[in-house]
């Protein structure tokens, strides 16, 4: 695959994407690591309310899906002060968005702590963790829509540059904060406010350097933000759902299975991340050429569905070679071993098709085409439901969970590989 001017744009922007990506699973983990330390009942603090938050604020994930291709449309068809335009009522959104959140988290986290199952000892630890993350929620959606203007601005080495610093003062935090400071959990939830605070600012100041940061425009401008909103979180339930669904079966098929499921997931989510960078270049570079060069939009669409069936294959034949010590990286249980080798050969044979998939929606979100996202989401994961609520009546055991999985991706891939032939970038 000889290199154009088009790679090269693409590797300008997904390189520094997948830094970005990456960062935060590695601090995810070394969060947990040294909370961990402290024992069973915060550890089990930190799970909960960990999941609570992250269910949370995917609600807030078209601050940064919408404005990436708006912004970059506009400085494709009408050039940077248009795009800025657009940025600015993206920030003012965050902004409000961010007040609203922190807000009901904080009236709500006694019941939503409940609701997660806490009790006990486990319950004020949890409590208390939430209330401190909370105070975090405008830094957070600030940082969601920061990182949708600078792709949209076609910078990828921006946000990463911010989320490297982050996440490495998070972790710095953790440290003092829990071990020489002894403030326990309650040092865990400080750090990342004062880090995710930190990043919200530097990207305020550097926005407003750029000019992004503008009066207030009137409600008017931010209600296709919202439309995409509700249409988004369609997409993201449908996907959130049949991930969960997996996980329920899978422990109902047995511990092993189960065990083995959580392995294979975090391959696959690893995996799936890897590969989100180009799905962040599609957003950019294709909306901008939406704008730019309609045509040219289309020639982008395709190189980038090359990229990612090269990665794909590359990442496959990575898995295949891997079989023996990937698993074992994980694990040394021989149960949980056999169980994952059951399942092993659909993964790696799946990274293909995964990858178009995921660059599809890329391209899909770059083209604002964000209702039949949902609507083909909505599909594959009511198909996937119905394979694998026969998982356990029929004695299919995790790889019946799997293939579950594979249908999943395999429905998206149909649905918008169609969509794709038959659509109009424009």
């Amino acid at each position: 695959m000889r290199l154009g001017e088009l790679d090269r744009e693409i590797i300008r922007l997904a390189l520094p994407a997948l830094g970005a990506l990456a960062v935060e699973p590695l601090v995810s983990m070394t969060d947990t690591a040294f909370v961990g330390r402290l024992g069973a009942e915060p550890l089990a603090a930190l799970g909960i309310t960990t999941a609570l938050l992250a269910l949370f604020f995917v609600v807030f994930n078209f601050l940064s899906y919408a404005t990436t291709p708006r912004v970059a449309r506009s400085l494709g068809a009408a050039g940077r002060e248009a795009a800025l335009e657009q940025a600015g009522h993206a920030l003012w959104l965050a902004l409000l968005s961010g007040i609203g959140a922190t807000v009901v988290l904080e009236l709500l986290a006694p019941w939503l702590v409940r609701l997660m199952g806490a009790e006990g000892a486990v319950y004020p630890l949890a409590l208390g963790y939430l209330r401190l993350r909370a105070l975090a929620g405008l830094a957070i959606l600030w940082l969601m829509a920061a990182h949708g203007v600078y792709r949209g601005l076609q910078d990828t080495r921006t946000p990463f540059r911010v989320a490297f610093w982050v996440n490495a003062a998070n972790v710095a935090l953790d440290y003092v904060f829990i071990f020489p400071l002894g403030m326990g959990l309650s040092g865990a939830a400080l750090a990342s406010v004062l880090s995710q605070s930190a990043g919200a600012v530097w990207f305020y100041l550097s926005l407003r350097r750029l000019g992004a940061v503008r009066p207030w425009p009137g409600l008017r401008p931010l209600l296709p933000f919202l439309k995409v909103g509700g249409e988004l979180l369609v997409r993201t339930f449908s996907l959130v759902g049949a991930i969960t669904l997996a996980a329920a079966v899978a422990a109902r098929v047995g511990t092993a299975a189960v065990a083995a499921h959580q392995v294979a997931w975090q391959v696959w989510f690893f995996i799936a991340m890897t590969v989100d960078a180009l799905a962040i270049a599609a957003q950019a570079l294709v909306a901008r050429y939406r704008g730019e060069d309609p045509e040219q939009a289309r020639r982008a669409a395709d190189r980038l569905l090359l990229w990612g069936l090269v990665a794909g294959v590359l990442i496959s034949l990575a898995l295949l070679l891997g079989r023996d010590l990937v698993p074992r990286v994980f694990t040394g249980d021989p149960a949980v071993l056999a169980e994952l080798a059951a399942v092993w050969t659909l993964i790696w044979a799946s990274q293909p098709l995964n990858a178009l998939v995921f660059v599809w929606d890329g391209i899909f979100m770059a083209a604002e085409r964000f209702r039949f996202l949902a609507a083909a989401m909505l599909l594959a994961a009511l198909a996937g439901a119905v394979e694998m609520a026969l998982v356990v009546p029929l004695g299919w055991g995790l790889a019946g969970v799997w293939w579950g999985m594979v249908l999943i991706n395999l429905v998206r891939a149909l649905t918008l590989g169609w969509g794709y032939w038959r659509a109009r970038l424009v």
